[in-house]
């Protein structure tokens, strides 16, 4: 009898434990980082939670065990961490985030140009690469998709049902959309596609609007996070010309200063 009540309390205890670290709770935590961790993005991709950390790094976001947090910003390397149950108990946690580092590609000097366009063309040794045009098979020519919009492809792929004689159900598409798959990954492409447009911002585009603009230097960081959550982000920025970019830019600066003006 002895025994059998010490195993209950035992099965009691590990279901109590397991129940209090599934449950949900606010963690504080602080980003360290070499230059400013103001305006840092944590996103919680497990229960697509959103915080942004304060002048001093902090910020505070729900979670729980096993939950997967996302650090994005544009002048650090992106970071992924995972939920521990240390973690849960202390309600804290802490990051170290590294600087981001721009390969440039390399710089191979070659032939002098003359500046007359047809005679460089004439003279040069470059030569076309083969590509399956020049065997006869059909290829696609446009731009390499990403992992996550191959899996959101992947999820979306095909109409929910298929009207034949009988109709047949896609499975495999509601499964994702019930599941939140399909949210979730779309959720993850705004994010890549967002970063991607960040890094470009501010390694060319946003050098030239400062040149004749003028904005603290530990203020353009936060800018170009200020930019990147206008709705309309991405339609003025994707696929679209420098000159299109930095007139977006110089709309948002107007915005962004008189929004700093107003908390002064």
């Amino acid at each position: 009898m002895t025994s059998y009540i010490q195993q209950a309390f035992i099965v009691f205890v590990l279901f109590f434990s397991s129940l209090t670290f599934a449950q949900t709770r606010e963690i504080s935590g602080s980003i360290s980082a070499s230059g400013s961790v103001e305006g840092i993005h944590v996103i919680n991709r497990t229960s697509y939670r959103y915080a942004t950390s304060d002048i001093y790094g902090v910020f505070k976001i729900q979670a729980k065990l096993s939950d997967t947090l996302y650090f994005s910003s544009v002048q650090y390397e992106s970071k992924t961490i995972y939920i521990s149950p240390e973690m849960i108990e202390k309600k804290l946690v802490a990051v170290q985030l590294e600087d981001a580092v721009t390969a440039l590609d390399e710089v191979t000097i070659g032939k002098i140009l003359t500046g007359d366009l047809g005679s460089d063309v004439d003279n040069s040794d470059a030569k076309r690469p083969l590509d399956f045009y020049d065997f006869g098979l059909p290829g696609y020519t446009g731009p390499r998709k990403t992992l996550i919009e191959n899996r959101l492809g992947e999820a979306t792929a095909g109409s929910y049902i298929s009207w034949g004689i009988p109709p047949q159900p896609n499975l495999w598409k509601f499964l994702n959309k019930i599941t939140g798959r399909i949210k979730r990954l779309q959720q993850n492409n705004k994010i890549e596609k967002d970063k991607n447009i960040l890094t470009h911002i501010k390694y060319v585009v946003g050098p030239e609007l400062f040149k004749y603009k003028n904005l603290d230097e530990d203020l353009r960081a936060e800018f170009y996070f200020y930019c990147a959550d206008d709705e309309n982000f991405q339609i003025r920025c994707t696929d679209r010309s420098d000159v299109e970019i930095l007139q977006f830019l110089e709309e948002k600066l107007i915005d962004f200063k008189a929004n700093i003006s107003s908390e002064n």
